[in-house]
């Protein structure tokens, strides 16, 4: 494999749920070659092109709903190798919106070419199948993660974007690049600004993590983890198939 297809994050992620073949590999790999930057604070409008998905290959996004108040809580967020949009249903006020938090590049790939690499390439065709069912268990996960205290809350997000950085190559040992704000992460909590700070103040207070020039780092992994009680069997990366 290329240099260049063995270093990107779309393919590095589908491996993790299906073996891929090299021509799939190619394959994969020049469909994420047009690339368009969006800045942050831009919407990705999913809902107004719905022929096409969206292909996050750097930065991060936010999927997100406005609230009545006019408000916004974010569901999740959408990493590089994420796919976005690749079930949505149609225009509609009440679907998901997404949202650049970092500078991002995205690849605007067609529905039917999607489609179509899945009739015809078996080892995509499952990846598709884990990535879906991936998708799903881990906004379960979410919403369970709504019921702890918001510390733990905060430290499992943490947890899962180390993890999910990991497995793209985007994440060392320790630590990730963090380029988002506090008020992302206050609205992917469900809290206020002011609460979020006092949060970030007692996970520092506790050792857990250093957030610093946009760069977060875990000084103890097995800690952070623990406190947070993440367990990261719901993201189907060890090969398992997804129930």
């Amino acid at each position: 494999m290329a240099p260049a297809a063995a270093s990107n994050p779309f393919i590095r992620k589908l491996e993790h749920g299906s073996r891929l073949s090299d021509a799939e590999r190619t394959v994969l790999h020049e469909l994420t070659l047009n690339r368009r930057s969006v800045s942050t604070r831009h919407e990705i409008p999913i809902n107004d092109n719905t022929d096409r998905v969206h292909l996050v290959m750097s930065g991060i996004a936010g999927r997100y709903k406005t609230l009545l108040q006019g408000g916004r809580r974010i569901v999740s967020f959408a990493l590089p190798g994420d796919l976005c949009g690749l079930h949505q249903s149609g225009t509609s006020v009440h679907e998901l919106r997404l949202g650049a938090l970092t500078p991002c590049s995205v690849v605007d790939i067609p529905r039917a070419t999607v489609t179509e690499l899945v009739k015809a390439h078996a080892g995509i065709a499952r990846a598709m199948r884990w990535l879906t069912l991936m998708e799903l268990s881990r906004a379960r996960e979410w919403l369970a993660n709504d019921s702890r205290p918001a510390e733990k809350r905060l430290a499992h997000h943490l947890c899962e974007l180390f993890v999910c950085l990991q497995v793209v190559g985007l994440a060392d040992e320790r630590g990730f690049d963090l380029a988002i704000s506090q008020g992302d992460l206050a609205d992917a909590l469900g809290i206020s600004p002011v609460h979020i700070n006092r949060v970030l103040q007692a996970l520092r207070a506790k050792e857990l993590v250093v957030w610093s020039k946009s760069v977060l780092m875990i000084p103890d992994v097995s800690q952070l983890t623990a406190f947070a009680e993440f367990d990261p069997g719901y993201l189907y990366l060890d090969g398992s198939e997804a129930p």
